[in-house]
């Protein structure tokens, strides 16, 4: 056992030293419809944001990986599954989530054949918008998610050459 570890079993180890903060996947998944880049988005079904846009995603459990969680949270979500996630980023701003201090951390992909969403689990509706449409407006989007998109689309902007 390193000594890390064992410190961190130690009797005088304060677990409540340090503020408890959360853990989120987010994900931005591309397709090309009618000739547009499009990225698949829900309608938030419950506070904070309710009836806004976001990203797919949710939070982390605590016995779950963060690509397992992602995974998970875009099929809870929209019904989709997609394996070809990649990890971009990390999204900690302290005001970020009005819950709680929750820090996202962001997936990507781009799929060349999308089957229909359909929402779930705390979605009230799931749907594939223009690019340029979602990110027409800031405050159509919850959270930092305008952000995010805005970075994960660029990644796929380079990806496409």
């Amino acid at each position: 056992m390193s000594s890390n570890q064992s410190e961190s079993h130690s009797p005088n180890y304060d677990t409540g030293a340090y503020p408890p903060f959360a853990v989120t996947a987010d994900i931005a998944v591309f397709t090309i419809r009618e000739d547009r880049l499009h990225v698949l988005l829900i309608e938030r079904g419950s506070q904070p944001y309710q009836g806004r846009w976001a990203l797919p995603g949710g939070f982390v459990d605590p016995d779950e990986d963060l690509r397992d969680a992602a995974v998970r949270e875009l099929a809870e979500e929209t019904g989709i599954t997609a394996y070809g996630l990649e990890q971009f980023g990390a999204y900690g701003a302290p005001d970020r989530d009005p819950r709680m201090r929750v820090v996202a951390v962001a997936y990507w992909a781009l799929v060349s054949d999308i089957e229909d969403p359909v929402g779930g689990d705390d979605a009230a509706d799931a749907f594939l918008v223009p690019v340029e449409e979602a990110l027409s407006d800031p405050s159509r989007l919850a959270f930092d998610h305008h952000q995010i998109l805005t970075d994960a689309a660029e990644r796929v902007e380079n990806a496409m050459g």
